[in-house]
């Protein structure tokens, strides 16, 4: 089996190093708060003493939250470690960030691959992630294997890698409206008497079935949202990234204001602010005074 490096221990990071350990692979692990590589390094992981040591690795995957934790932690001194390997970027980050990355790479001889996934923790562990991929096709032929460990399908979207993470942004656009979508109609419905778990049933076993509607449906319906699979403060950023998407192609998104302006509701409310990004749902379910 391979030596593997893997950068960010969250709850989805530390699920899918996980995986690989489990799958006999050599993982060196390093994390900010050294702390969170302890579980795994109990299942036969080992810590790498930082980013830059870790990037040294022929093939290395990261999974951190946004732009500020990526440029924190790729700085020029880390990616030179990185020559002559593969890096592959599971975060949901900005495009424009990606392009920034894989020329930085580029210039020490390595190669960048973007590679986000749809899924929240739970399925990380199952190995049941869709991995979204683009990069050189070289590079995403070798890391194959690997995500094959990490997801049940791999989505190849050509050769730049900043196109996998706006494809990302867009998917999480619909993901959102959803969810918006499920709470302003649960606030409708529940206010004439009928049950919100019928109702989101109703949803999902009809018209709108797959795992936005079931898995989302059920949680709104039962506020179901701690702890949070994802926090709404992420879900916040994504619109910013959708945003971002949006203005690179000249599309001006009609929804979005609307919805910046629910997330923003959500996060100025000390009881949602810190729930599950679907907890927007309540900023329409609560009645207004």
């Amino acid at each position: 089996m391979s030596t593997i490096a893997f950068l960010g221990l969250g709850s989805m990071g530390s699920a899918m190093a996980g995986r690989l350990i489990d799958a006999g692979h050599d993982v060196v692990l390093w994390n900010r708060s050294p702390g969170a590589a302890d579980p795994l390094v109990e299942r036969g992981g080992r810590r790498a003493p930082s980013a830059a040591e870790a990037l040294a690795v022929d093939v290395s995957f990261s999974m951190l939250a946004d732009d500020a934790a990526m440029t924190a932690v790729f700085t020029d001194e880390a990616v030179a470690r990185a020559r002559d390997g593969i890096h592959v970027a599971m975060g949901s980050i900005s495009p424009s960030l990606a392009d920034e990355l894989d020329t930085r790479f580029g210039a020490v001889g390595a190669r960048y691959v973007g590679a986000p996934v749809l899924g929240r923790p739970a399925v990380a562990a199952e190995g049941k992630l869709n991995i979204l991929t683009a990069g050189p096709a070289d590079a995403v032929d070798a890391v194959a294997p690997l995500l094959d460990v990490l997801g049940v399908r791999t989505w190849r979207l050509g050769t730049r890698p900043a196109v996998a993470n706006a494809v990302k942004a867009a998917v999480n656009y619909n993901i959102i409206h959803a969810m918006q979508a499920i709470g302003e109609t649960v606030a409708m419905t529940e206010r004439l008497g009928v049950d919100p778990g019928q109702f989101t049933r109703l949803l999902a076993e009809t018209l709108f079935g797959g795992v936005v509607y079931t898995g989302y449906g059920r949680i709104i319906a039962e506020r179901a949202y701690d702890p949070p699979g994802f926090h709404i403060a992420l879900g916040r950023k994504d619109l910013d990234l959708a945003q971002q998407v949006a203005t690179s192609v000249d599309v001006d998104p009609a929804t979005l204001p609307a919805l910046i302006s629910v997330f923003d509701r959500a996060l100025a409310d000390p009881e949602l602010k810190d729930l599950d990004w679907s907890a927007i749902a309540e900023v329409s379910r609560r009645r207004q005074s």
